[in-house]
């Protein structure tokens, strides 16, 4: 039986540094009351977003971009729904979502 990715990131004992790169953006999700918001923009980095993603696309905060191995890397280690990770002995609870924003499909991280 062949593990999960999200199995075997509970079974180590680091932080991947894909779940750091989140856990930093949902910290600042969590001091803006507001969702982290991830979206391809290319195909070698996708951007990141703070805010409201119900929202237009101008009304969300650019936060720079993450490489797409790295944002690929957080989606193969959690799914749509609740999650809950560990990132350096601090506990995110968050729910991932896909909607579309301004034409482009985009994942969600709302901080729960």
């Amino acid at each position: 039986m062949m593990l999960s990715n999200a199995a075997i990131y509970q079974s180590q004992t680091c932080t991947p540094e894909s779940l750091r790169t989140l856990a930093g953006y949902l910290e600042l999700a969590l001091d803006e009351g507001e969702s982290v918001v991830l979206m391809r923009i290319g195909t070698h980095v996708r951007s990141v977003y703070i805010g409201d993603p119900s929202g237009a696309l101008e009304q969300l905060t650019g936060h720079g971009v993450v490489a797409a191995t790295q944002a690929d890397d957080m989606l193969a280690l959690t799914r749509l729904g609740l999650n809950r990770i560990t990132a350096d002995d601090q506990q995110y609870r968050f729910i991932r979502s896909v909607r579309y924003i301004a034409d482009r499909q985009a994942v969600v991280f709302t901080p729960a």
